[in-house]
């Protein structure tokens, strides 16, 4: 469980994770059923942390006085039930792109169907389609920038102190900073979000509905 002291995540890294843990959640059960009870554990009670008091010693041998079935009764906190299991804000605000993407884009959908047997002419025109709404779906509710801005291809030089959230070093990587390289990818940084707020009951782990036609 993570101590309280420990500092806030950046925005753009809760992101990242937030859909690191989506799909995982979602392909892998075992990393699912860790994470399940790992928020399971977040939601309970802290454990009292105070030393326990010194056992009464009895008044004529001086041996300690264990406390009586009744005592240990009173002082054990009476059970309480578990809260109902809520999916997490990130974890929320993660499917809710995802649904937008699959709304505007069907990105879902492209991404499930088995595509080996459709001929590239097809698959370019799918693809066309999906980038569209998808970008329209992105453009829409996220305000994006690269994180570099000099351009693709061109020698950069990294100083000590440079942040490896934003720079990840490929190739042959040895000695320390200052490096120098070729930009081969500006990446990306999300300076604005805004997704719709959920109504009440509503399920976000329905990424799109069944469609019954009548």
């Amino acid at each position: 469980m993570a101590d309280l002291d420990d500092p806030p995540l950046p925005w753009s890294t809760r992101l990242w994770f937030a859909f690191a843990c989506f799909f995982r959640v979602l392909f892998d059960a075992q990393f699912a059923a860790r994470a399940w009870r790992a928020r399971a554990a977040a939601a309970l009670p802290p454990a009292e942390r105070g030393a326990p008091e010194p056992a009464e010693r009895d008044r004529e041998g001086g041996a300690p006085r264990l406390p009586g079935a009744a005592e240990v009764a009173k002082k054990e906190p009476a059970p309480q039930a578990a809260p109902a299991p809520q999916a997490a804000p990130a974890m929320t605000s993660a499917l809710q792109l995802l649904a937008l993407l699959q709304r505007e884009g069907r990105l879902v959908d492209f991404l499930e169907q088995d595509i080996a047997s459709f001929g590239d002419a097809d698959v370019g025109v799918a693809a066309r389609m999906v980038h569209e709404g998808c970008r329209k779906a992105l453009r829409g509710h996220a305000k994006l920038a690269p994180v570099r801005r000099e351009d693709e291809g061109a020698r950069v030089t990294l100083e000590a102190g440079y942040s490896p959230a934003e720079v990840k070093l490929i190739g042959n990587v040895s000695g320390s900073a200052p490096y120098r390289g070729v930009l081969r990818h500006r990446g990306w940084r999300a300076e604005e979000i805004s997704l719709p707020t959920p109504v009440a009951g509503h399920d976000a782990s329905v990424i799109a509905p069944a469609e019954v036609e009548l």
